[in-house]
């Protein structure tokens, strides 16, 4: 997989958020995730987000981290939120995720964020076994979905 910095709004960007946006509709029953996004969130230094490609220029995967600081939806200063993280369901298993996590991790990490924080559900076993092996915590709960009881939130100091 060829990792590579686009906009959020990036054509392969939308392509992959409408696919992650469809598989929440089915595993929650509702119409995705309300998480108010904009592509200037994901603007360096404040920001980033990636997608991944095969060897043919096929978007597979996608991520992106945004900086967040102190407020009452319960966010730190320093924290960096994980959003959007996906792998299409034909390329999962071989460890896409686990290096997209890497790079968002690393970037975060130069760009001064103290920790990294996210957000994902009790019906997506996969993205908790992901975080968990790769020293995410549970942590109080923030964002959009903190009073949600689907909700589970994790943490990572970077």
């Amino acid at each position: 997989m060829f990792i590579r910095p686009v906009p959020f709004d990036h054509p392969d960007a939308v392509k992959l958020n409408d696919e992650v946006q469809a598989e929440y509709a089915v595993r929650y029953g509702d119409g995705g995730d309300a998480t108010y996004l904009e592509p200037s969130h994901f603007t360096p230094p404040r920001g980033l987000y990636l997608l991944g490609y095969d060897d043919n220029g096929v978007p597979v995967a996608s991520g992106g981290w945004r900086a967040q600081d102190a407020n009452e939806e319960n966010y730190r200063d320093g924290d960096a939120e994980l959003k959007r993280m996906f792998v299409i369901a034909q390329m999962r298993g071989r460890g896409l995720a686990r290096r997209m996590l890497a790079a968002l991790e690393e970037d975060a990490r130069a760009a001064g964020r103290r920790r990294m924080v996210l957000e994902t559900g009790t019906k997506q076993p996969e993205a908790v076994a992901l975080y968990t092996s790769s020293g995410y915590e549970p942590c109080e709960k923030f964002g959009y979905y903190r009073f949600h009881e689907e909700s589970l939130c994790y943490a990572k100091l970077l």
